[in-house]
């Protein structure tokens, strides 16, 4: 699978829904699931070096503002065929776009995330990686 670096509390907006666009400066035409993983900088509260999701990329759009062209990249919601949580992986990150082997991924056993199901799932699993 295609796989991101980002730092951890941007990844965290995209884990939680309320990140729908990821900005980069360069494009690309690749569409569909992208791993998102968190980079190594420790932040305090987050998990540093770990992919938590997967975002699906529905598309790009070029922006302009004062400090020149950008680029939004699209992120379904977390929903049934669209973006959503997996099992932490412990991830590498790297520049650009990268590959990360598929059979590494499995999908977390929710689709709604403020799920009594889910918040015992992040209590179990993604709690005790935390800085």
């Amino acid at each position: 699978m295609k796989a991101l670096s980002i730092r951890s509390d941007y990844a965290a907006d995209i884990i939680n829904g309320t990140k729908t666009e990821e900005y980069r400066s360069w494009s690309t035409n690749y569409r569909g699931d992208l791993l998102i993983c968190n980079t190594a900088k420790k932040i305090h509260g987050f998990v540093p070096g770990y992919a938590l999701c997967v975002a699906k990329i529905t598309g790009v759009e070029q922006r302009n503002d004062k400090d020149g062209k950008y680029y939004a990249w699209k992120i379904a919601p977390f929903t049934d065929g669209g973006s959503y949580w997996i099992e932490p992986i412990k991830v590498k990150g790297q520049l650009r776009l990268f590959n990360v082997d598929d059979k590494l991924i499995k999908k977390a056993p929710f689709t709604n995330i403020h799920s009594q199901e889910a918040i015992a799932w992040i209590n179990q699993m993604i709690d005790p990686l935390r800085y």
